[in-house]
């Protein structure tokens, strides 16, 4: 094997070993989402009735509109998740020793993204399974079809996730950007509402909805459970992926970014 393809498959391998043995993580990835489904989505079923949409060819319950946002709640907050363990081996030194090596940093950054993505497709489709066992049904190739949806999504959000940690300089200050970055990135999208009624309600607040990267990634993994591909929502997707890794890019770069600004302090 090359080089690269060995710091690949070292850095996967050591993402996938801190999620298994963090079992809190695991629980808390699959609490977060259940919660909306079985309690939330209980009380919002009489007040929020979903008229038919694409993807859905007949009326649906709340609990099957919101599924696909729920999917794209794990991977939003395991891509903050990301970024927090981030912060964190940069401020133990395991991060700076792993720059360092002879690689170049953007491989390196896509190798830690990689390993994001597949951790997060794991918490979802353990989500998923769940979700059938309460009878939330969806197609039965939707699972296999949604896979690069779900490879989409999570590049984008882990991409978001890398930005943010080279921006963070301190643990303490995340507890910031979940308030400001992660929560109006999901309840302004199509997560929990439609777009449509979010037009009747505010045409301001639909536009903000529509041009949140977020949405994109929800609607991507809407279409692709029932088998249908939103083209649109795809490329939209891969754009912001693709920026916010170049930022990313940038922001760990040692002549712009992070490791001048530590030089400077």
């Amino acid at each position: 094997m090359t080089a690269p393809l060995i710091a690949l498959r070292g850095i996967v391998i050591r993402e996938i070993l801190r999620f298994v043995h963090q079992r809190s993580r695991f629980l808390g990835a699959l609490v977060r989402p259940l919660i909306w489904l079985l309690v939330f989505a209980a009380g919002f079923r009489a007040a929020l009735g979903v008229s038919i949409m694409p993807p859905y060819e007949t009326y649906i319950t709340y609990e099957v509109y919101i599924l696909p946002g729920l999917v794209g709640m794990i991977q939003l907050f395991n891509g903050m998740q990301s970024s927090l363990s981030m912060v964190y081996d940069r401020e133990m030194g395991s991060m700076r020793v792993l720059l360092t090596s002879p690689l170049p940093r953007w491989w390196l950054l896509t190798c830690k993204l990689l390993a994001g993505t597949v951790v997060s497709i794991l918490q979802v489709y353990a989500f998923l399974l769940i979700a059938r066992a309460f009878g939330i049904d969806t197609p039965g190739w939707g699972l296999l079809a949604v896979l690069p949806a779900l490879v989409a999504s999570g590049m984008m959000l882990g991409a978001l996730g890398l930005l943010l940690s080279s921006v963070i300089k301190q643990l303490e200050n995340f507890a910031g950007v979940m308030n400001f970055v992660v929560f109006p990135l999901f309840f302004c999208s199509s997560a929990l509402y439609p777009l449509w009624k979010m037009r009747e309600s505010s045409v301001l607040l639909y536009q903000i909805c529509s041009i949140n990267p977020f949405t994109h990634a929800v609607e991507l993994i809407r279409h692709a459970l029932y088998l249908q591909i939103a083209w649109q929502a795809l490329g939209w997707t891969v754009v912001a992926a693709v920026i916010f890794m170049a930022l990313a890019v940038i922001g760990y770069d040692p002549a712009r970014g992070l490791m001048r600004r530590k030089a400077e302090a």
